[in-house]
């Protein structure tokens, strides 16, 4: 054989080499990505050293926590809406919930706004789902537009979309999953056109988009998740923008 062949052979067997070096380094990163989410380690992507958005000063407090009965002043969007009883409520005895199964998104509109700066915190549960277990806040409502932050418990991520005519999405984070039947806490700032969402005390999406300057704050969920929420606390300046 000549030297030309043997050096070319030797050549190949070390480009295989090396592009089998990459996957099984590439293999370990996964890996390594599993066991962090499994232990409940810091998501790729965390922004637990971004500055907190400082909230809206001068805003209303508007407080929700389902014990005073109906829902007047809420408007129903989409979604089979209503307060029930339930035990282990994080505050009193009622949360709201939506049970429909059969649309492609529900959203309730909270009485109160429209405000421009914001910041919302709500406690949700999901229940039971198997396209989707999500629940999210809605912010900045307009004419049928909107911002959403949202978790979902089959999916291990954390997003925020706007939707317009359809679903947008604009930022996305890695997470554990939040569990089916227990309480977590979704969290959003908007001040301006800076957006930031937390889930569970973290800080996870940070994001500019300037598209929506004003509008109603409200709850959503999507396809055949049935979810709890309570404690909706929404802080904002009133204004249209």
């Amino acid at each position: 054989m000549s030297s030309e062949g043997v050096w070319g052979r030797r050549a190949l067997g070390l480009g295989l080499g090396a592009l089998a070096l990459v996957a099984i380094l590439l293999g370990l990163f996964e890996v390594t990505e599993v066991f962090e989410a499994w232990r409940g380690g810091p998501p790729r992507g965390s922004l637990s050293q971004a500055a907190e958005l400082k909230g809206p000063d001068g805003a209303a407090v508007e407080r929700f926590d389902f014990e005073q009965g109906g829902l007047e002043g809420w408007k129903t969007v989409d979604g089979r809406w209503a307060i029930e009883p339930m035990s282990g409520a994080p505050s009193g005895a009622h949360v709201l919930i939506q049970r429909a199964v059969e649309n492609t998104f529900d959203v309730i509109v909270a009485p109160g706004g429209p405000y421009t700066d914001v910041d919302v915190t709500v406690r949700f549960k999901p229940i039971s789902g198997r396209e989707d277990a999500s629940g999210g806040i809605v912010f900045r409502f307009s004419e049928g537009r909107y911002y959403v932050v949202r978790a979902n418990a089959l999916e291990g991520n954390f997003r925020l979309y706007y939707y317009d005519r359809g679903r947008h999405e604009l930022a996305s984070a890695r997470v554990q999953p939040p569990a089916l039947g227990q309480w977590h806490t979704v969290r959003v700032i908007a001040v301006g056109d800076h957006l930031q969402g937390y889930l569970n005390s973290q800080l996870l999406l940070d994001h500019r988009d300037a598209r929506f300057r004003a509008g109603q704050v409200g709850l959503w969920t999507k396809a055949d998740s049935v979810t709890a929420f309570d404690d909706l606390v929404v802080r904002g300046v009133k204004g249209n923008g």
